[in-house]
């Protein structure tokens, strides 16, 4: 595990300026520069070794190393402290909930896919490895992906029992009912009215306690799973459809997680590690988190289920490992500059305070022992519990100046990286001792990676950028249930095209700078492709979100801004202008002043006349799940937007003309 203390700096394990290296032939591939054994043979990674090739191995692997150490913790509420389960109790526990499934009517085996439809929780773990077990298909549900889909998930992939944790999901599910549908397992206490509702619709409705119980006398033998088996179905909501059901093995997931392992190096998780647990377990960014834990014998602590608690969550668990998102790491850095910007002698400690870490960074050296960590910075740590150690981001692009700052004044290894779900999560991942920002890393060595011409955004392999394509032992087998759908993204030679346009930088390093779907052309023939714009626009401190559009009978670019609350309150407070966020986002003034900066931004991004914003409506309220403007991976869902804004944005180009 890698010390975050001292002067000596960190080692990385490949050259940073010679990162990944190229395959001779005409398609420009390029692989990770890692050694493992079978590199030399042109070998992808498989394992960290041979016992471990399933996620059942890795889960005894960890309970091993780890020598029955504390599991999957939890807190009824957020005064009171931690609970644990070890490894060894919730590997009986898991066997005991599957073969209480299985004695209440399941089979196991590759035929039978089991729903999962809680929070973050130890029963969510409990009933994934209770499902390996017995060669069983996890399949996550989640809320945010809708009543319909959650109906069209269980009637495809054929799930008759479903784990859930709510009594609002268990009438979800029998006002729904889905026609496969015929056992609900809570994890909570029910009501006797809910009982009945469930057995006046023909469904069982079962305690999680009592199928454990039931599955301890029943006395099943265990049936691993096969490297090639399946391990989950992973839905994943795009912007328009139906989900499509992601097809990931243990190979798959196995290899991933150890080649993330491979690449962290010294400051991978061991036994002695602790994970906060709270994006979503539905998700593969948290799933291969997760698992990586498990493998090194680490720890997993869940939420209490509310983000906005999260902090105390922290400060109870103090973990050392945290799996993020942009968006939280956005909201910190706002928090503490809002949180000095009335006094300016508080701005200037912070800003010598950043700049010195900066200056260490830069030589490589991580630590939060220094004279300006104790004096300015420790309260940013101690918000995250005081130890974390290492974090890795990912989901969305980071912005440079909030990737720097948190490494600045976490004194902690910050890590970006960037995939899909159809390759497991991570497919690339930026090396410990790498400090500079705008980029995602090399490829992991588990995957090929090659860039792919996109003629129509004038994008060009020979020249280092195009549409990024995986091929790998991470790469998924298909689209279940849907073979057209997975042609369109995975050919014949087995490489994923993931519709995102990257370049490799000359260290061997993959920047993300468009998406190749989302384009439209102006009526003066240009092409424009908002999310690179988007890209340029967000680094405005006075933006949390926007949404860039444009039409083909119009000849410029439009944008819908939600502003950042605590920054423009707080400039409206230091320039006497008063009023709620409503009322401020009909100010003149802070239009103009939103307006100015993204005018500074666009110039040095050098964004071309055509591609340049020409006026905003500025909205109070931001884009989210549960106004169905976000996915559930906190995508934008950018149909959805244009239509909700319509009024707004054809009232702007009626000024523009």
């Amino acid at each position: 595990m890698c010390s975050i203390m001292g002067k000596r700096p960190v080692v990385p394990p490949v050259d940073v300026d010679d990162q990944s290296f190229p395959i001779r032939g005409p398609e420009l591939i390029r692989k990770s520069r890692l050694p493992y054994a079978g590199s030399k043979d042109g070998q992808y990674f498989k394992c960290l070794e041979e016992s471990c090739k399933t996620l059942y191995d890795a889960f005894r692997r960890g309970a091993k190393l780890s020598n029955n150490g504390p599991c999957l913790g939890w807190h009824e509420d957020k005064d009171k402290p931690y609970q644990w389960i070890h490894y060894n109790e919730s590997l009986l526990r898991a066997k005991n909930f599957a073969a209480g499934l299985l004695a209440s009517g399941l089979k196991p085996g590759q035929s039978t896919n089991v729903g999962v439809y809680t929070q973050n929780s130890p029963e969510w773990v409990l009933t994934e490895q209770g499902c390996y077990t017995f060669s069983m298909v996890l399949v996550p549900l989640y809320d945010t992906l809708g009543e319909e889909a959650c109906t069209f998930i269980i009637n495809q992939a054929n799930i008759s029992t479903v784990v859930v944790d709510t009594e609002a999901k268990i009438g979800i599910l029998l006002r729904q009912r889905p026609r496969p549908l015929s056992h609900i397992v809570s994890t909570r206490p029910f009501s006797s009215e809910l009982q009945q509702r469930a057995q006046d619709a023909g469904v069982k409705l079962s305690k999680f306690l009592e199928v454990e119980k039931l599955g301890a006398a029943a006395n099943i033998k265990e049936l691993p799973p096969k490297p090639e088996d399946l391990a989950t179905i992973c839905y994943t909501s795009g912007t328009t459809g139906n989900p499509k059901g992601v097809m990931l093995t243990h190979e798959n997931i196995v290899a991933d997680v150890g080649a993330v392992l491979l690449q962290l190096g010294d400051c991978k998780p061991d036994h002695t590690d602790t994970l906060i647990s709270f994006l979503p377990l539905a998700h593969m960014l948290e799933r291969v988190c997760e698992c990586a834990m498990y493998m090194q014998g680490g720890s997993v602590g869940f939420f209490l289920g509310d983000i906005r608690a999260l902090m105390d969550d922290m400060k109870h668990l103090r973990p050392t490992l945290m799996p993020c998102v942009p968006r939280l790491l956005n909201r910190i850095y706002d928090k503490v500059w809002s949180n000095v910007a009335d006094s300016k002698f508080k701005t200037k400690m912070l800003q010598w305070a950043l700049t010195a870490k900066e200056t260490e960074i830069k030589k490589g050296i991580i630590r939060n022992d220094s004279f300006w960590d104790r004096l300015v910075l420790k309260k940013v740590r101690d918000s995250l519990g005081g130890r974390v150690r290492l974090l890795v981001v990912g989901s969305a692009p980071m912005a440079a100046n909030v990737l720097t700052f948190m490494r600045s004044a976490l004194g902690c290894t910050v890590l970006e990286g960037y995939g899909q779900t159809e390759c497991v999560a991570p497919c690339t991942l930026t090396l410990q001792g790498d400090c500079r920002p705008d980029h995602v890393g090399p490829p992991l060595s588990c995957c090929d990676m090659k860039l792919v011409d996109v003629p129509d955004m004038q994008y060009f392999a020979v020249s280092g950028q195009g549409e990024v394509c995986i091929r790998g032992t991470n790469v998924f087998k298909g689209y279940y249930k849907d073979p057209e759908k997975t042609r369109e993204t995975l050919d014949s030679e087995g490489w994923l095209h993931t519709g995102d346009v990257g370049m490799w930088l000359p260290n061997g390093t993959l920047r993300i700078i468009d998406r190749k779907k989302h384009i439209f052309k102006l009526s003066q023939g240009e092409y424009v492709a908002p999310e690179k714009v988007e890209n340029v626009y967000i680094r405005s401190s006075y933006i949390a979100q926007l949404f860039v559009h444009g039409e083909s009978l119009k000849s410029c670019v439009i944008a819908v801004v939600v502003p950042d609350v605590e920054v423009l309150k707080s400039w409206a407070s230091k320039h006497g202008v008063p009023g709620t966020l409503s009322v401020l986002c009909q100010n003149a003034k802070v239009k103009q002043l939103i307006m100015d900066d993204m005018t500074r931004l666009a110039k040095e991004a050098n964004l071309k006349s055509f591609e340049q914003v020409k006026d905003i409506y500025l909205h109070p309220d931001p884009f989210s799940t549960q106004n169905n403007l976000l996915t559930p991976t906190l995508k934008a869902k950018r149909p959805e937007i244009r239509k909700y804004f319509k009024p707004q944005l054809d009232d702007l180009y009626s000024k523009l003309v």
